[in-house]
């Protein structure tokens, strides 16, 4: 795992785009503190720089910017290949009959683009990886990404070069660039609480899709011109072909056996590492089948991790501790206070580039942090709810689409209408005076603003933009001043799956996964300079799952029914069987307490409205409904927050900025508790 730079274009001096290389690669240091390297083509104006984190060949024979054995392709690459020793004895057949320099799987990939060429050699590949070639023949760059998005690439045009980096901190390091902020991208952040691709909080500034290879001419970069993503594999695609072809079992035994075959072949290649290797475990169903697979090929106790909460909603620790128990593994758990977690958020906005308003995000990081003291590599279990029908939500939306697909579109639009003709609180009025008639004494069941939000869903087209509608945050997003409204997965290829279901998991699968779950492990666990590694996302574990018929993945009402069944061979279902809590924070109670002086600043009506971004009364009306406990808003208010802090944070040239608001979070946080 590593972090990678670089710039092609612009008028530079061999000092200049030094400077400029190194003020790239220090921003991304974290992603790589045992090695960095600058490598120059003073006559195309190319350089590249690379910070390296040694997991294989921690030898000097695996130091980047690597030039090919021919001399034409120089690399500099982020990630994991897991299958490069099988390229390798491939490879040694047709080509590198002399032997290899090292044991990195950064040569044997360009031994691939030297002998298959790129776009084959991504074929080939098994892995998660962000990667950056020149190839000096044909004065070209090409930028690449793994196919389920787990490593980051960021590009675009800045002072008349082209630049490039792992993450957005590198590329406004460039000198000239100005940071204007994107509206319709602050839009989609509104509904999604992530900036999805290819879209980023900056103008002129995107991040390349997973899947995806761009190639860049000098030419083009000349011109300044933005070449189309190409894609060397599809997601939808591969879905679709799964559903298409469905696997037969004798017996869900079988299934069961043939599941955890697979399982296993993506764990054993992703334990594979020079420096120590552990794994993450919330004691849920997928870190647990992922620790208890790797158990399983260890000789040695493997080392967990989990973080406790002294609230016991939000305390996943003591079922991490029994199923660690009963699996035998070296377990590390810490109780984080709340002051520790609340100190955390004035990095939040350094270590996310962009708004990120996932909650999750805050212990995400603490357990990485925790690993980080006793391991290099750590394991997760991130994707089992996209490929095997874990979240609750799909259940829920599954119903609500068999409820109204029956009626006519055109009924359903006239109802919406009606309800939201009205306002919510004239729908509460409404409420209060004809409840005690039509229930008694019962307060009427539905606030207005629900109300409203069930009517947002009756005119939905399909069941997809039912469960985008459903999942979004703020709805519309026209919270956002000057922005229109644009749909982040819109034409996805979902309506070619047979069920509502499957077309939520693959939507999922394709925006949600990368968008948030991705970036929220990557930039945590990257910021202590830890790597992660999830075997989940295999794609030959993906392309398998969706081979699996639906009823392998929710039973009875129990999502990931087939992932559990391969789990009760090592772990008692007693211990895993429980309601499905998520991994997050009491950022409620906190907004109500701790946090609330700091939230109050932020969420100032004179301040959004002299910013500019956000029009006050919806935010203010949220905001009072919380504080009174009345309602619990959150979710929404924390998208607003993170964008505040974020903003606040990243001011360019105000000296005010140096007193951000995520320092007053700390202070406020200190005072209170």
């Amino acid at each position: 795992m590593c972090g990678l730079a670089g710039i092609v274009g612009g008028n530079f001096s061999s000092d200049s785009i030094n400077g400029t290389l190194n003020r790239l690669g220090a921003a991304i240091a974290h992603r790589g503190p045992d090695d960095s390297g600058i490598w120059l083509d003073l006559g195309a104006g190319v350089g590249l720089v690379h910070r390296r984190l040694s997991i294989v060949d921690l030898s000097p024979a695996g130091h980047q910017p690597m030039v090919s054995a021919s001399g034409r392709f120089v690399l500099a690459f982020n990630g994991e290949i897991y299958n490069h020793i099988e390229l390798r004895r491939r490879l040694q057949n047709s080509f590198y009959r002399d032997g290899w320099r090292g044991h990195s799987d950064t040569e044997t990939l360009l031994a691939g683009f030297d002998v298959w060429g790129i776009e084959e050699t991504l074929r080939q590949s098994v892995g998660m990886f962000a990667i950056a070639v020149w190839d000096r023949h044909e004065r070209t760059l090409v930028l690449a990404r793994d196919r389920l998005g787990e490593k980051p690439l960021y590009y675009g045009y800045v002072a008349g070069a082209l630049a490039f980096g792992s993450e957005l901190k590198a590329l406004v390091q460039m000198q000239g660039f100005t940071p204007a902020i994107d509206r319709a991208a602050l839009a989609l952040f509104m509904r999604h609480n992530y900036v999805p691709a290819p879209h980023t909080i900056y103008k002129g500034l995107a991040k390349l899709p997973p899947a995806a290879w761009i190639e860049f001419s000098l030419n083009a970069v000349r011109q300044q011109r933005w070449p189309e993503p190409r894609k060397y594999w599809l997601a939808n695609e591969a879905a679709a072909q799964g559903v298409a072809r469905p696997l037969a079992f004798d017996s869900d035994a079988q299934a069961a056996d043939s599941l955890e075959a697979v399982l296993e072949q993506a764990i054993v290649g992703q334990m594979v590492a020079d420096v120590p290797v552990g794994a993450f475990l919330s004691g849920g169903v997928d870190s647990s089948a992922v620790v208890a697979l790797m158990q399983k090929q260890s000789s040695r106790p493997v080392k967990t991790f989990t973080i406790g909460f002294s609230e016991d909603a939000y305390n996943e620790a003591v079922f991490a501790k029994r199923v660690a128990q009963h699996l035998g593994t070296e377990h590390t758990e810490l109780y984080v206070s709340p002051q520790e977690a609340l100190n955390l958020i004035p990095k939040l906005p350094e270590i996310y580039c962009e708004p990120f308003a996932d909650p999750s995000q805050i212990p995400t990081f603490l357990v990485a942090k925790l690993a980080r003291q006793h391991v290099t590599v750590s394991l997760s279990g991130d994707g089992g709810d996209e490929l095997f029908g874990g979240y609750t939500r799909y259940l829920l939306a599954a119903r609500i689409w068999d409820k109204i697909e029956r009626v006519p579109l055109a009924l359903r639009r006239a109802a919406a209408s009606a309800i939201l003709s009205i306002k919510p609180s004239t729908w509460d009025t409404l409420y209060g005076a004809l409840g005690p008639i039509v229930h008694g004494k019962q307060r009427w069941p539905v606030p207005g603003d629900k109300l409203h939000k069930g009517a947002a869903l009756l005119d939905a087209r399909d069941s997809s933009e039912l469960y985008e509608r459903l999942t979004g945050h703020w709805q519309p997003p026209s919270i956002v001043l000057g922005a229109g409204e644009r749909s982040a997965v819109a034409a996805l290829g979902a309506e070619r799956l047979p069920s509502p279901m499957e077309r939520m998991m693959l939507l999922d699968a394709i925006a949600y996964l990368p968008d948030d779950i991705l970036v929220k492990v990557d930039r945590a666990a990257m910021s202590v300079s830890l790597e992660t590694r999830a075997p989940l996302l295999d794609h030959r574990l993906y392309e398998y799952a969706w081979r699996l018929p639906l009823h392998f993945k929710v039973r009875g009402g129990t999502g990931k029914w087939l992932l559990r069944e391969v789990l009760n061979k090592y772990v008692p279902r007693e211990l895993i069987d429980r309601p499905k809590m998520g991994f997050g924070v009491p950022i409620d109670s906190w907004l109500r307490g701790p946090l609330r002086a700091w939230a109050e600043e932020l969420l100032d009506e004179s301040r959004l409205r002299n910013e500019g971004y956000f029009q006050p009364a919806p935010v203010r009306q949220k905001w009072l409904e919380h504080l009174s406990g009345r309602r619990n808003w959150q979710y929404l208010l924390w998208n607003v927050l993170m964008f505040q802090t974020w903003h606040e944070a990243t001011k360019a040239g105000s000296q005010a900025s140096k007193q951000t608001a995520s320092e007053t979070a700390t202070l406020y946080a200190h005072a209170a508790l």
